[in-house]
């Protein structure tokens, strides 16, 4: 079903590849034929709670092999988008010192692991008065605390970002509550929105696609999810599959604009 102009794929990972713990279909055999075909993978995911290292790990226990630079996640994303706009520079004053960025950061060690690498200042919930960032994402150790003190510094004008705007996540049971349904809670409570740079924003998928090194039109972007996965390809400029495996029906997919280029059952059903 992929086009022969197709010379890469952006894959994601949740309701394309497994759900929950579960893969979706036989991925070794599935992966052979995306390696038989020639076709350069990258793995784009909005659901920033592991680092690139985990990823790998838990494709490689489904038979997958992959390396840590084909994973962009939405932590990655928030890491390298902050990094651009709050550039960490040593001060006049401190003699060529590097003078961290603080932050006020909601999510799982895969946010913590990029924030840090980036060099960033994490804060405590105690020193969280301090920040001069928050970010969001998904955290499953979330309470009270953290929600208080990231909406005390919104309102305050402290800057906004967040890894995703994901409000459910797919698992075998069902949909359970993603970033955005915790994010909204903020949103809430201070009328501002954050700066995203998970799908579908562009950003996340651009940084996908360099890491390929293959152009707009031969780049495919794989997803279950119409209005992150789907209108992130397209917002970006790529042509883009909607897999039926995940969140997303046949009768959304064919009522979608614009028009999605192809839609399949699941990932073997598109590479065979």
């Amino acid at each position: 079903m992929v086009p022969d102009k197709i010379k890469a794929l952006i894959l994601d990972m949740d309701g394309v590849l497994w759900k929950a713990d579960a893969p979706i279909g036989d991925l070794p055999r599935i992966f052979m034929r995306i390696r038989d075909r020639g076709l350069k993978v990258t793995f784009a995911t909005n659901n920033g709670t592991r680092t690139p290292e985990q990823y790998v790990e838990r494709l490689a226990g489904l038979g997958v092999a992959a390396e840590p630079w084909q994973v962009v996640t939405s932590a990655l994303g928030v890491a390298e988008l902050l990094s651009t706009r709050f550039l960490v520079t040593p001060s006049p004053l401190s003699s060529g010192e590097k003078q961290d960025m603080r932050v006020f950061a909601i999510g799982g060690a895969g946010v913590m692991s990029a924030l840090h690498e980036k060099g960033f200042e994490l804060l405590s919930v105690e020193d969280a008065e301090k920040a001069q960032v928050v970010v969001m994402g998904i955290d499953r150790q979330i309470n009270f605390d953290k929600m208080a003190a990231a909406a005390l510094l919104v309102r305050q004008g402290v800057p906004f970002y967040a890894t995703n705007s994901d409000k459910t996540f797919p698992t075998p049971r069902g949909e359970i509550p993603g970033a955005g349904a915790w994010i909204s809670v903020v949103v809430t409570a201070t009328g501002v929105e954050p700066v995203y740079a998970g799908k579908p924003a562009p950003y996340l998928l651009d940084l996908a696609r360099e890491r390929l090194g293959t152009e707009r039109e031969e780049t495919l972007v794989v997803g279950d999810r119409l209005e992150t996965d789907i209108a992130g390809g397209q917002a970006a400029g790529m042509p883009v599959a909607l897999m039926l495996s995940g969140v997303s029906t046949r009768e959304q997919g064919q009522a979608w604009k614009p028009v999605v280029d192809m839609m399949a059952d699941d990932l073997a059903s598109l590479v065979d």
